[in-house]
């Protein structure tokens, strides 16, 4: 994570030995592929959050949320992030015949992004927190097919206790400095 005047910058490198994604419509349920996901609570009450999601592809979906769904929350699919997303593959993607290295993403956002906030100052501190959902994938007839009646594997930056990114009270604590 970096900062400046303009932007909150994240950058992630995703370990994947067959980089893989089907979906390429801005705002799809980005989780059902193997995504990077950024939780953003600006003012740390675990109301009124951010969400992005990016796949292999690019893909993204972003939301804000009203507060937590376990407390009645309701995502509002029209916030748009406006952040910059560059995807980098290290191998070929939805190439079962290559070995992998992995994927990076590198994310922008423009502090305009958070509605309601402004630019932090140093010493400000916001909630958030980094998901990775991976799921298993198989070969079949030469594809990639991710595995059946499985479920996905989630890496969390910042532990929360439970398989659920939706509590906000339980993200790390990132404080702006010079």
């Amino acid at each position: 994570m970096l900062w400046d005047d303009e932007a909150f910058y994240v950058y992630a490198w995703l370990e994947e030995p067959c980089v893989w994604a089907t979906l390429t419509e801005h705002d799809s349920v980005v989780f059902q592929d193997n995504d990077f996901e950024v939780f953003v609570d600006p003012d740390g009450d675990a109301l009124r959050y951010f969400e992005f999601e990016v796949n292999a592809f690019g893909t993204t979906w972003d939301l804000f949320l009203d507060r937590p769904y376990r407390d009645g929350g309701t995502a509002d699919n029209s916030w748009e992030s406006h952040a910059q997303v560059k995807v980098h593959i290290d191998g070929e993607i939805n190439d079962p015949a290559h070995l992998d290295q992995g994927w990076s993403v590198e994310l922008a956002f423009p502090w305009t992004s958070f509605i309601g906030h402004s630019r932090p100052r140093p010493g400000d501190v916001w909630r958030v927190n980094f998901s990775r959902v991976q799921w298993q994938v198989d070969i079949i007839g030469g594809k990639i097919a991710k595995r059946l009646n499985t479920p996905e594997d989630n890496w969390v930056w910042s532990s929360q206790g439970v398989i659920d990114m939706h509590q906000p009270e339980m993200w790390g604590k990132v404080e702006f400095c010079l």
